[in-house]
């Protein structure tokens, strides 16, 4: 059956396209350069933090949080709480470096992480950092994260990838509650760069080691004061500064063709945002009692995509049938209890936990994209519930 709804369509429209053309005429710098400054500013200004990092994308975003966590001391003791629902990117940094990623299962609310596990844990580990997920563009809860932060005194790391815009009621954006956040424009999610992350913190601390790794581990890329403290600190000559490497870094980095695409999305993010919200909305009043989904309560909730939980593995098939039948794209809930992948089993064991086994066994994707209109949302609800389907 030919695709109809697809669950994603590409942000990048034909004046985006025409803009870029015109000024690659101009034979810009393609590399990272000026424009990668300029769409880093303008990012962290939507988000409101006083610092931005724009790298190759979401996935290295959450490698570059854990890895400058962990050089700048924030995880002397090397444990780190992990969500069981999200995406292996948000946990596979914690394992590469070698620390121990404590899971934790999910809240039935928000489909975040579950903060009464998570004081729990606190108790009896005391980790030193927790990395929690903005489960599909649904706010989690920012007054107990923050208040077991306080209580705990961890490090906060946030993974926003797919959550761009959303809000919590006071008008605050996802992005601003973690010690670093990370976003991820990769096709699909609310605003794309073709590929492309974004690390988000008010730490000048953790911005300069950011900016260390992102570029294999020199210091060109700091400002002024910090460049000249590293590079007198260690005493190196005029001559070889420029390629001194201070930590063992990587090649993160993005380019300015995907910052002048990004700084064209920032340009309509409130516009994206909304119709996300409003499609959201639709779909939740079209299908409340039906199925089961998230609860945002004053929130203002900015899906990639709208997810739901059939009252049965047997009901979620029957469901998927008549999507597929329909052309309408789906697929599973995230990834399901990361818990329950080989990744995790293998070296840990499976990951049990009632409400992510809900998510893994009974939950889908139906589509949300801001050109989706609100009678498409109600067309695609009828066949979720198996009524009214106009051939």
């Amino acid at each position: 059956m030919k695709i109809k709804y697809p669950l994603a369509k590409e942000t990048i429209n034909d004046q985006d396209i025409n803009a870029l053309c015109e000024w690659l005429k101009g034979s810009p710098r393609l590399t990272k350069g000026d424009l990668t400054w300029q769409v880093e500013k303008n990012w962290a200004k939507y988000i409101g933090t006083a610092h931005a990092v724009f790298c190759n994308s979401g996935s290295s975003a959450n490698l570059l949080m854990v890895y400058a966590a962990l050089l700048a001391g924030k995880i002397k003791n090397k444990k780190v709480v992990v969500p069981a629902v999200g995406w292996i990117t948000t946990i596979a940094p914690i394992m590469q470096f070698g620390l121990e990623p404590i899971m934790v299962g999910t809240d039935p609310d928000t489909y975040g992480m579950d903060l009464d596990q998570l004081e729990e844990i606190c108790d009896k580990e005391n980790p030193d950092a927790v990395i929690f997920v903005q489960a599909l563009g649904v706010p989690h809860h920012k007054e107990r994260l923050l208040a077991l932060k306080e209580k705990y005194n961890f490090l906060l790391l946030e993974d926003g990838c797919a959550a761009l815009g959303a809000e919590y009621s006071d008008g605050s954006k996802v992005g601003t509650i973690g010690d670093m956040s990370s976003f991820s424009f990769y096709f699909g999610h609310q605003l794309s760069t073709i590929e492309g992350g974004m690390v988000n913190t008010d730490n000048k601390e953790l911005l300069d080691m950011l900016m260390l790794l992102r570029s294999h581990g020199w210091a060109k890329d700091l400002d002024q004061e910090a460049y000249s403290k590293l590079i007198d600190a260690h005493g190196i000559d005029d001559f070889h500064k420029p390629f001194t490497f201070f930590v063992p870094g990587f090649n993160l980095r993005s380019t300015d063709l995907q910052a002048f695409i990004g700084l064209r999305q920032i340009e309509k993010a409130d516009w994206v945002a909304q119709r996300r919200y409003e499609n959201h909305l639709r779909y939740a009043e079209n299908l409340k009692g039906f199925v089961e989904f998230q609860n945002w309560g004053d929130n203002k909730p900015v899906s990639i995509s709208f997810g739901a939980l059939a009252d049965s593995t047997a009901k979620r098939k029957e469901i998927v049938e008549r999507l597929v039948k329909e052309g309408v794209e789906t697929r599973l809930y995230s990834a399901g209890n990361l818990g329950r992948h080989p990744f995790w089993v293998e070296k840990y064991g499976q990951f049990e936990d009632e409400m992510s086994d809900k998510i893994h066994d009974r939950g889908f994707f139906i589509p949300n994209y801001p050109e989706l209109s609100l009678e498409e949302v109600d067309f695609i609800c009828n066949v979720v519930k198996g009524e009214n389907i106009l051939a």
